[in-house]
């Protein structure tokens, strides 16, 4: 099997980290020789956030508020990882971006420059009301419905637009799941359209 690219996206809640580990554990089964790069930007930032520099410190106020990254942070995070552990062997899942438009563009540099073809962006949709009752039943302490939603207020004006472009360009295999069904429905979902070869 060639190395393949998955970009999961998709509304906080909607299940794209529990997808995304599922795929890859299917990955590591069915293609034992390849290891998969799991570049998950949630978890890279949470990392990035326990640092003492002037852009940590301000990267994690806008953390701990919910706030969305500016775009140069969120770009170095992925970029980071793939300079220094892409080998070219190894399956890649991208986990939560890109999460504005221009990223989307940022993202196809990087596969142009890997020369990797037909990236598939899997896209996992989900009410805003289902993804605040899921947000809200794993909140911190001192989360409001309110907090939640401020949270997510950016998602129509910034991820869906990403969206767009994914679902309009052919040099990807676009994949929009319906993601308020069992994980188990899910993931035998994603299983059947993703084309490996």
């Amino acid at each position: 099997m060639i190395p393949k690219s998955f970009i999961f996206i998709g509304r906080s809640g909607c299940g794209k980290g529990t997808q995304a580990k599922l795929l890859s554990d299917y990955l590591n089964k069915v293609d034992p020789t390849r290891d998969v790069l799991y570049v998950q930007s949630g978890q890279e930032f949470r990392d990035f956030i326990k640092g003492n520099s002037e852009t940590q410190r301000l990267s994690k106020i806008i953390y701990d508020v919910g706030g969305l990254q500016p775009e140069f942070l969120a770009i170095y995070m992925w970029v980071n990882v793939l300079v220094n552990k892409y080998t070219k062997n190894e399956h890649i899942i991208m986990d939560g971006m890109p999460r504005k438009f221009h990223e989307a563009g940022v993202l196809d540099s990087i596969f142009d420059f890997y020369k990797l073809k037909k990236p598939i962006v899997i896209n996992i949709d989900i009410s805003k009301e289902m993804s605040i009752n899921r947000l809200m039943a794993r909140k911190r302490l001192d989360d409001t419905r309110e907090d939640i939603e401020a949270r997510l207020s950016w998602y129509e004006t910034d991820v869906v637009p990403a969206i767009g472009y994914y679902r309009e360009n052919k040099n990807y295999q676009f994949i929009g799941l319906d993601g308020d069904r069992p994980i188990e429905d899910v993931h035998k979902d994603i299983i059947s359209k993703i084309i490996l070869d």
